[in-house]
């Protein structure tokens, strides 16, 4: 299947980036953004579909992971700087107008780039997050949660440091495709939330995992938790906070980022109406956070009708 995604790397703000790049782009073209624990190979089903469909799909792995340098000074990584890089890339490739397909923290960057740059954006796809200029509130949830846990310095690298990349990434799989929040409890590290005797999803497999691990192997996890988890969003400097273009929400009915109660409000809330007017949400019923990956045809089935019916 991957035969046909090429690999280069482009010189991007003072780092060689990453990229994986497949279809000619009569239609048009895609930049598709990843999160945690993900790479470019996270949009693999994505990126062969959509070059079927005739566009042109760019998927990096952004500064530090992957294939992709990380930052010299991991203390001046931020949210800024991830959508100065998308827009290099662009600006690389000579590409003027493209689509963004992002998920994760990925949707921040994506979301950033759509309000400050929006005659460079036809249209945004985001997986598991709807339209937001402001961060949501994560209030209520206890100690053991993981996020908080990841915040901490020292305290991930303490508890990834028990274990080989396998073990990381095929506990974190396992865990982020559950319909429940991955909390710890007292005395409880996050890794210790799955064990060998727990399965990983019947869709993602040892050639998966492999690939994920030989990835992770190379760029280790220090700006993978230094962002997003570490580093405080600053506002981006847009015009208004309005999408003008279009946008498509899909969303894994299981995706534990349901459980969190300001999200569900803000989803049905006029707000969102307001910031996004073109915008329209699909949910996947047994879909998990990562739903891309879980069921590919019909996720990009969704996708590239969207994109079509915007090119």
């Amino acid at each position: 299947m991957n035969q046909a995604i090429e690999h280069s790397y482009l010189p991007i703000r003072g780092l060689k980036v990453h990229i994986a790049h497949i279809g000619k782009g009569e239609v048009g073209t895609l930049l598709f953004v990843h999160g945690f624990p993900e790479v470019w190979y996270s949009w693999r089903h994505q990126m062969v579909a959509a070059a079927a469909a005739g566009f042109h799909a760019i998927a990096p792995d952004l500064p530090g992971y992957g294939l992709s340098e990380p930052p010299s000074d991991l203390a001046q990584a931020s949210w800024e700087g991830l959508t100065k890089d998308l827009l290099a890339i662009l600006d690389s490739l000579a590409i003027s107008k493209v689509f963004l397909v992002a998920k994760d923290f990925g949707v921040k960057p994506a979301f950033d780039l759509a309000l400050c740059h929006p005659d460079r954006v036809c249209g945004v796809v985001t997986f598991g997050v709807p339209p937001l200029v402001e961060s949501l509130s994560f209030g209520g949830l206890p100690e053991g949660f993981y996020i908080y846990r990841w915040r901490e310095p020292g305290r991930a690298e303490s508890d990834f440091g028990r274990f080989d990349v396998k073990r990381i990434m095929r506990t974190i799989y396992i865990l982020f495709s559950k319909s429940e929040v991955p909390v710890a409890k007292q005395g409880q590290e996050i890794m210790d939330l799955a064990d060998d005797s727990i399965p990983m999803p019947d869709w993602f497999s040892e050639e998966d995992l492999s690939a994920y691990t030989s990835l992770y192997e190379k760029s280790g996890f220090i700006t993978a938790l230094q962002i997003p988890y570490r580093t405080k969003p600053a506002k981006a400097e847009y015009a208004k906070p309005r999408f003008e273009m279009p946008m498509f929400v899909i969303m894994g009915q299981k995706d534990y980022i349901l459980k969190f109660s300001a999200l569900k409000d803000y989803m049905s809330s006029e707000k969102l109406k307001e910031i996004a007017p073109d915008h329209e949400i699909t949910y996947i019923p047994e879909g998990s956070h990562f739903v891309q990956e879980q069921f590919p045809e019909l996720v990009n089935q969704l996708m590239i009708d969207f994109l079509c019916k915007h090119a």
